[in-house]
């Protein structure tokens, strides 16, 4: 069943003309996001030619190469990216969180409630688990533009993933887990102080939860004034569907016996649950993803029946999987230094940003700076891995060693990647596979978001150092 929603008089207020004057300059000079990430490899190299002494040609090489194959590739962290991506995905196509996703869907009577439910379903999901906060207002915004007719699906996608804008703010943030986890390679904190962040010092600080919240606040509002008044219609093959598979007719074969076992699943989620127990209840980016599979497995109920899920939900990943040897590439060359002599260019930039910083000002200038790096190198945990030392060992020289000071310190890199992300397309585009739409029919939308996001996390983090 559809809704044709009415239009009403139309009124464009002022973010409604910013928003069209957005997509309207993001359609024109947006590129490709293969060729974003190719541009920005171009740029990084001029960079380092200009600001890295001793810079060589063949060094540059090298060093790209590294970071895309060689011993320093990001291969391992992608992997678990694409996993996180991939398991949230899986979770989020189970039959029971799909029906309650249709059923969801079928609330709004026009495009701004439409919107509105996609936001805050991303919301939600964004804060538990960013894999599948980056999917569900996705799936939303398909069932959402399926039943109402004439709505801007571009913009209900774009609404869909502004909910990521606080992902880093959540359970699954990379490098808030990273900082309680001794062993991980990304634990920038513990490998300079021997200290490790508890979750307590960092997503569940007041100055992170009440940024959370006003910034919730200030994007539904935005999403209501910015609605666009024309349609954009979703490509018809975004309803497709693979159809279930006929049930055998003849005597099962031993193989289709075990494919329908539903018990070996229960079996690997109860290993699962008890290994979690065991640990402590160890909340990193391996734990979040081995309970997201055994979660899956348990809800769609046969080991066949998972798998399918599972290969479908790997489809969208293959953009990703496309571009971040890329981006490894743009994190080899940031960290060249050749032999002997000058900078790295990470240092370079890291360092220009902070440079003067005192203890009220770091946290701020560390966010301007993360957000910088972060249209170079879109992803939480090789950020950090980038602007960590940097902005640790900045905190340490001017005389600020408590775990809560370097917590703050590290949530202030992870919200400038976060709101970086709404105009940086690379974890925008599992979004754009499931919605068929390219680029430039949903960024211009985001930008709105970035503005907002910045706005508040600015604030967020310069007030932070006087209260806690």
């Amino acid at each position: 069943m559809t809704t044709t929603q009415a239009r009403p008089v139309e009124r464009r207020g002022l973010i409604q003309r910013f928003t069209e004057l957005c997509v309207r300059y993001v359609e024109r000079l947006m590129p490709d996001p293969y060729l974003f990430a190719v541009i920005l490899t171009l740029i990084v190299v001029a960079l380092v030619a200009l600001l890295v002494r001793g810079a060589t040609a063949a060094g540059v090489l090298k060093a790209w190469y590294g970071g895309v194959w060689g011993a320093q590739n990001i291969f391992t962290f992608a992997f678990q990216m694409v996993l996180v991506l991939v398991t949230g995905y899986t979770l989020a196509e189970a039959p029971v969180l799909k029906r309650a996703i249709v059923r969801v869907a079928s609330k709004p009577t026009n495009q701004v409630q439409g919107a509105l439910l996609c936001f805050g379903v991303s919301t939600v999901f964004s804060l538990l688990n960013w894999g599948l906060g980056l999917v569900a207002g996705a799936l939303v915004a398909r069932q959402v533009a399926k039943r109402l007719r004439g709505a801007h699906f571009g913009y209900l996608i774009a609404t869909g993933f502004m909910g990521y804008i606080v992902w880093t703010q959540g359970l699954s943030s990379s490098i808030a887990l990273a900082n309680t986890d001794t062993t991980s390679p990304i634990n920038v904190i513990h490998k300079i102080t021997g200290m490790t962040v508890p979750l307590s010092l960092t997503v569940f600080q007041p100055y992170n939860w009440v940024a959370v919240i006003a910034v919730v606040a200030l994007l539904s509002v935005a999403i209501w004034r910015m609605a666009p008044s024309q349609g954009l219609e979703p490509d018809p093959a975004v309803f497709d569907e693979e159809p279930e598979p006929a049930a055998p007719t003849g005597k099962r074969t031993f193989a289709e016996w075990l494919e329908n076992l539903w018990i070996l699943n229960v079996i690997v989620f109860a290993a699962g649950i008890t290994y979690f127990v065991l640990s402590g209840f160890a909340l990193n980016i391996s734990s979040m993803i081995m309970l997201f599979t055994i979660t899956s497995a348990l809800l769609h109920r046969t080991p066949i029946r998972f798998i399918r899920a599972f290969s479908g939900a790997a489809k969208v990943s293959g953009p990703l999987l496309l571009q971040y040897p890329l981006y490894g590439g743009i994190v080899g060359l940031l960290g060249y230094l050749p032999s002997g002599s000058g900078k790295a260019l990470q240092t370079v930039l890291a360092e220009a940003v902070v440079r003067g910083a005192d203890q009220y000002t770091l946290p701020f200038l560390t966010f301007v700076g993360s957000v910088l790096i972060s249209l170079f190198v879109p992803s939480g945990g090789g950020h950090w891995a980038v602007q960590g030392p940097i902005a640790v060992d900045s905190a340490l020289a001017i005389g600020q060693h408590s775990r809560t000071y370097l917590g703050l310190i590290s949530m202030s890199v992870a919200d400038g990647e976060a709101v970086a992300n709404m105009i940086q397309p690379f974890w925008l585009l599992p979004v754009l596979a499931i919605a068929k739409l390219n680029v430039r029919q949903v960024m211009g939308f985001t930008v709105i978001a970035f503005l907002i996001g910045f706005a508040v996390s600015s604030v967020a983090v310069l007030i932070a150092p006087y209260v806690i």
